[in-house]
Parts: structure tokens; C-alpha cells; sequence
């Protein structure tokens, strides 16, 4: 596996019944900590109701950190094409590559929440449907297509572009995946990268990652495309670490309730089935179920080589972004990741170890090499001192 990127993935989930405000001046201020630490992607979600998922537009959102931020690259994680004319999200999204020169990444999905699409007369079956042909819409318009297309929400004439995107060709666009095929077999056949969530939020989603890179691969080929490259394949996982075992425990009694009564109770997805009655119930089930890493960065080493394992190599980690712990120890948990887990998968830790290894090894003639010198200094300067007498 090349030179692994990290990132977030954030939808956000904040507790309903908080200052928004406040919620989500500190979701740009968690993306301005992520980009001084060297992480290099973050990915805003698009929700609309349920209370906790609170952010409309990921293309305003990134617009405001893109402001703020130097090297991180923004994406949409994920648009949710099914709820839109395909035009102008293309359209958008060109706006917002030239807007941050070349930082912006569209996520493209069906959309998540069933209250959502309720709204605007959609069920979870038709915004599959509407995912396919709208992708298959903005692409041929990223590409420099005229486009007359009838959808079942949408009617486009002669429909183009006035801007091409400041990225060349274009920037990078991935599709969603949770735990059936049908992103996998997108993502083949449209070109694209492949983000996949549920992947790695679920046993039976774990179970199927290698299998997901397969569909890809099938597809490509039945469509006459290259062999996708594996550093467009991005894994969504979830962490919290601290110095200790016992203080990440500690720490994660803050916000994992209501994390996992969210999804229990709250949001009509069944595809992220979490089980935990009690605290200690969640730590367990994100641990022992191999879905995720509470505890120390040795432990969030060991998720990250085992999701390499499992894929057969990825291209980045995406951290999801929540609020199991308080603002500063999920703040101080990113910077123990960048600073020690980061290394392991970036081949910036070996060459480190093996320069203390050598002079470790060569420690004893060295220092009786500075201990000659002194003392062939100081005869010297007594011979000195003794021709001058």
C-alpha cells in the first residue's frame, strides 16, 4: 500500500437541543485543527432533518473553511444527487473548485435519511434510481457534454456548463458506498472512487470490503475503463484515542450515548445497526466487534493494518467525525493519530527508528572516539603551555 491519506468524514452529529451556532463554528474550527496537523482531506455531509446531522450544504460549508484553511482538500461527503437538478450541481461544483483552486472533491449518494427525501415526495428506491442517472448527467457535464436528458424530477435542454473546472481534467469525484453493491458498481462503471461508509460501521460491511473492490474492478472492465487505481478507494472508520485505554474510556462517557441512541432510535437506517445498552456495552461493541478503535494510538495502528488487510489496500482513512468526547480531548485525539499513527502508513516512522538504531549501535566507539578528543586536546595544550615555560 502507497503512502495512505487520512482525513474526516463528517456528517456532523451533534446533540439535538445545543446553540447550531455554536455546533458549527466548531465544526469549521475542527477542520482549521485538522489542516495545521497535515490531515489531508475532509468530507462535509448533506442532511436535512433528525435533528443531529445539521449541516444543509456542504458546498456553503466548505466555501467558509476553504477561508480558513491552507492544504486540507474539501468534499462533498456526500451530495445527495437524487435531491437536485444534476445541472447545478455540476455547476456548483465548478464554482467551488475555482473557489478553493483545486481543494474541492464531490461525494455523490442517493441521500440517507428517509426523512429527507420524504419531503420532496421521494421514497429510498427512487433516489437509487435518481442516483444513477443523475451521476451519469453531471459527469457527461464535467466532461464538456450538451446535455438533453428527461429525469423523472427534471427536464434538461441542451444543458452545459459555462465554466470548466479549474482542476484538469476535473476534480475527484467518489461514490457512496454502505453495504450493498450498488456504489461499487458506480463507481466501475462511471470512473469514479469509491467511499465506502458502512463498510466498515458493520460486521457484515467489514466482512464484504475486499468484495466491494471487486465489483469495481468488474465493472471497469465490462465498461471498457483502466483498472482502477486503489488510491481513490476511501474507508470511513471510527476512533477516539487517548494516552490510555482508561482515559479514552473515560472520555468517550461524554457523547457515545446519544451517538448510538441516534442511530437506535432516531435515524431510519437500518444499514448502521449499532447494539449497546449501556456505556460500556458501546465501547465494547466498537471494539470487539473490529468496527473501530477506542483506546490507545497502538490500538488505532492495529484497525488501520487490519482494514489494509481486509481491503487489500485503500487509498485513505477517513475518521468519522463525532462528538463522543468533549471539543478538546476529540481535538487531542486527532493530533495523537497525526502524530503517532499517521508515521506507520506514510513511510515517515522507519527511517527514524533506523537512524536511533545506528547510533545506538555504534553509541560506545563514538563516545570513547569524544573522549580521545578531550583528552588529546588537553595534552596538547599542556605541551603547549610546557614549551612556553
Amino acid at each position: 500500500m502507497s503512502r495512505l491519506r487520512f482525513g474526516t468524514f463528517l456528517a456532523p452529529f451533534h446533540k439535538p437541543g445545543q446553540n447550531p451556532t455554536l455546533a458549527l463554528q466548531r465544526d469549521l474550527e475542527l477542520v482549521e485543527h485538522l489542516d495545521r496537523l497535515g490531515y489531508d482531506e475532509a468530507w462535509i455531509g448533506e442532511h436535512h432533518s433528525a435533528g443531529s446531522e445539521i449541516i444543509a450544504s456542504p458546498e456553503i460549508f466548505i466555501a467558509a473553511a476553504a477561508e480558513r484553511t491552507r492544504q486540507i482538500r474539501l468534499g462533498t461527503g456526500v451530495t445527495s444527487v437524487a435531491y437536485h437538478n444534476p445541472l447545478w450541481v455540476a455547476d456548483r461544483m465548478v464554482l467551488l473548485d475555482h473557489l478553493t483552486r483545486g481543494r474541492s472533491m464531490l461525494g455523490c449518494g442517493p441521500g440517507s435519511l428517509p426523512t429527507d427525501s420524504s419531503m420532496i415526495g421521494l421514497n429510498p428506491t427512487d433516489t437509487r434510481e435518481l442516483m444513477e442517472d443523475n451521476l451519469d448527467i453531471i459527469t457527461r457535464l464535467l466532461a464538456g457534454e450538451t446535455v438533453t436528458k428527461q429525469t423523472r424530477t427534471h427536464n434538461l435542454v441542451d444543458a452545459q456548463l459555462q465554466l470548466r473546472p479549474y482542476t484538469d481534467p476535473c476534480f475527484d469525484i467518489t461514490v457512496a458506498a454502505v453495504a450493498s453493491p450498488t456504489g461499487p458498481r458506480l463507481a466501475g462503471k462511471y470512473g469514479t472512487g469509491l467511499l465506502s461508509i458502512g463498510a466498515t460501521l458493520t460486521q457484515d460491511g467489514f466482512d464484504a470490503l475486499a468484495h466491494h473492490w471487486n465489483v469495481v474492478e468488474e465493472q471497469a472492465a465490462h465498461f471498457g475503463r483502466p483498472t482502477p487505481d486503489r488510491s481513490g478507494w476511501r474507508l470511513v472508520g471510527l476512533m477516539h484515542i487517548a494516552e490510555t485505554k482508561e482515559q479514552a474510556y473515560r472520555e468517550v462517557e461524554h457523547g457515545i450515548e446519544h451517538w448510538f441512541h441516534y442511530f437506535q432510535k432516531v435515524a431510519a437506517f437500518p444499514q448502521m445497526a449499532v447494539s449497546g445498552g449501556d456505556v460500556k456495552e458501546m465501547i465494547d461493541f466498537i471494539n470487539e466487534a473490529g468496527i473501530g478503535a477506542i483506546g490507545t494510538v497502538e490500538d488505532a495502528k492495529a484497525q488501520v493494518q487490519k482494514l489494509a488487510d481486509q481491503s487489500g489496500g485503500f487509498g485513505a482513512f477517513l475518521l468519522l467525525g463525532h462528538e463522543w468526547a468533549n471539543p478538546e480531548a476529540t481535538r487531542r485525539s486527532y493530533e495523537l493519530i497525526a502524530q503517532n499513527v499517521f508515521p506507520e502508513f506514510q513511510g515517515q516512522a522507519a527511517s527514524t527508528v533506523a537512524a536511533k538504531d545506528r547510533a545506538s549501535a555504534t553509541r560506545t566507539a563514538h563516545a570513547q572516539t569524544q573522549l580521545d578528543a578531550v583528552d588529546h586536546m588537553t595534552k596538547k595544550y599542556e605541551q603547549e603551555k610546557a614549551a612556553r615555560a
